[in-house]
């Protein structure tokens, strides 16, 4: 019989294991679960080596799965950008934007975000850019909204990216011009905002050492609040560069699945599509897997970019009959996925639309009807889908990736109910329906979309179908409410799982790697409004801890 390096004893354990829900006990070596069970079990596992500890009761969980989160842009907005509440009015923006402009020099940008969706009307008049060159100070501004798919830059910005008020849209996007004078305002949806966001790096790309150094202060983050396992949704060379030196220095303390870029709306990175899948296998390391690919199909409705079945509300720039459009043809995309799965790999899909939506499943039932089922694919998003496709998802074994935090009443939600029609625009994030359907549906925060990676607001808001800060009264759609043991596998094994992780990681088994959470309570003692204030005291990845909070206290870092 193997010897345990570490027990933990005395603990309230879920396991998320439908086999052993519950358990008492750990044994661990080498970092992975050598046995997990009562305490006599476990015990014979114990030598003269091993280290054992009390918990005392705590509860301990697997570690939390964050299916959908771009962590180096996380990183890099709290170590070198300025910060901005997204619920922030334009007057609260602009003061944001003048402390910062005051503190670096006359030809330094001032880069950052996040403004909400609901100043889109705001900003679309040329006022507001007249405000920002004011605030400013001369200096050239960018700063991206709360879905990181547009930005909003000043009158400095715009000439250093050489958009002037003949500029034409560029595919894919639109400079947003005032409707009484016809001057660009400084707003850019989509791809055009790509000549800005190259503007900033042509004057101070981020380094190698920033790159690292943003990776490794999110997994902090991330790790803080217990999350063990990740996927970055929209992975550049930099992105998998920082995490494999990271991983090779031992400072990954986190699985990590990249999704690496096929089309860029909305980044500007390079190289993409074909030339960076070229180089991923070389960013493999023992923690990170360069597994998946990411496709933009569409954009985001606030905006009306995203793809709709039916029409938007009419405006006085789109007309009545505007629907918004696919970011590449279906043939483009299903050329994309053969191509991808011929590779042995998996792809992420991100569709705001239900239009998006069933342009996805249409491919990918061609994709299946070939032959292929170990491929993965996930809709990223998938706020709304129409009814007839709910039982496409589990026929077809694709994932519902439900990110960001829109499964409750919010400043995006409230900013989509003012493009779509009333009788749609609640109808999102149908998170009951898919899972009684069958499908595999997995948990995202979407960070820094989400102004913080804690699965435990996403998890009670999947539950309540409420804003669990209280901020926003209502619910949101609340018949797809699911339980809390439901809730608590979307971010836990259906993240592993969805990510290609599940015999690894997502349950406390033995065989799998060491990744758990002490909690400082057992959420299924507590009151269901009260889930989002759940914290982790200590967080384990493969066997070592590598978070305690400062009041908590059991074994030592290995």
């Amino acid at each position: 019989m193997n010897t345990a390096d570490l027990i933990l004893t005395g603990a309230t354990v879920y396991t998320v294991d439908a086999g052993r829900p519950w358990a008492t006990d750990l044994a661990i070596a080498g970092g992975e679960l050598l046995a997990v069970g009562d305490r006599d079990e476990v015990a014979r596992h114990g030598g003269d080596g091993t280290a054992v500890v009390d918990l005392g009761g705590a509860f301990v969980m697997p570690g939390l799965v964050d299916v959908h989160n771009h962590h180096v842009l996380a990183g890099m907005a709290e170590l070198f950008e300025l910060s901005v509440d997204p619920a922030a009015d334009l007057a609260q923006v602009l003061a944001v934007v003048a402390e910062q402009a005051r503190s670096v020099g006359p030809d330094e940008w001032v880069i950052g975000g996040s403004w909400g969706s609901h100043l889109v009307g705001e900003l679309s008049r040329e006022a507001a850019l007249r405000a920002l060159d004011e605030a400013s100070g001369g200096r050239p501004v960018l700063l991206s909204d709360d879905s990181h798919h547009n930005r909003w830059a000043n009158s400095r910005a715009l000439r250093l990216a050489g958009i002037g008020a003949d500029s034409a849209d560029p595919a894919g996007g639109a400079i947003v011009r005032d409707q009484d004078t016809g001057r660009p305002t400084g707003l850019l949806l989509e791809r055009a905002g790509i000549a800005a966001a190259r503007a900033v790096r042509d004057a101070a790309a981020p380094t190698a050492e920033q790159h690292r150094r943003a990776s490794r202060r999110a997994v902090e983050v991330l790790n803080s609040y217990g999350i063990t396992a990740f996927q970055d949704a929209g992975a550049s060379r930099d992105v998998m560069r920082a995490l494999q030196e990271l991983d090779d220095d031992g400072g990954l303390s986190a699985w990590v699945v990249s999704s690496m870029l096929i089309n860029d709306p909305i980044f500007g990175f390079a190289p993409i599509g074909a030339d960076l899948l070229a180089e991923g296998e070389r960013y493999r390391s023992a923690h990170h897997r360069p597994d998946f690919v990411k496709i933009f199909l569409d954009g985001v409705p606030p905006t009306r970019t995203a793809a709709f079945l039916d029409p938007y509300l009419p405006d006085h720039a789109h007309g009545a009959h505007h629907h918004g459009e696919l970011s590449m043809p279906p043939e483009e995309l299903l050329g994309w996925l053969r191509s991808v799965a011929g590779a042995g790999l998996s792809a992420k899909i991100h569709c705001t639309g239900d239009a998006s939506v069933r342009a996805t499943l249409d491919a990918v039932a061609q994709i299946r009807a070939g032959g292929n089922r170990s491929s993965r694919f996930q809709i990223a998003h998938g706020q709304f889908v129409h009814p007839q496709d709910l039982p496409r998802f589990a026929e077809l074994d694709v994932i519902a990736d439900i990110s960001p935090f829109l499964w409750f009443p919010g400043v995006i939600p409230a900013a989509i109910a003012e493009v779509r029609p009333a009788e749609l625009a609640g109808r999102m994030q149908p998170n009951r329906a898919l899972l009684d359907s069958g499908a595999l549906v997995a948990g995202g925060s979407d960070w820094p979309v989400s102004t913080s990676p804690n699965a435990w607001e996403g998890i009670q808001g999947l539950v309540t179908r409420q804003d669990p800060s209280g901020v926003h009264a209502g619910s949101l759609w609340p018949e797809q409410a699911l339980t809390p043991a439901e809730a608590i596998e979307v971010f836990t094994i259906n993240g592993a799982r969805a990510m290609g992780l599940g015999e690894v990681t997502g349950s406390l088994m033995p065989g799998k790697s060491a990744d758990f959470v002490v909690l400082d309570r057992n959420p299924f003692d507590h009151p269901v409004h009260e889930l989002a204030g759940t914290t982790a005291q200590e967080t384990w990845f493969a066997g070592r801890r590598v978070f305690r909070r400062a009041e908590s206290s059991s074994a030592p870092t290995e």
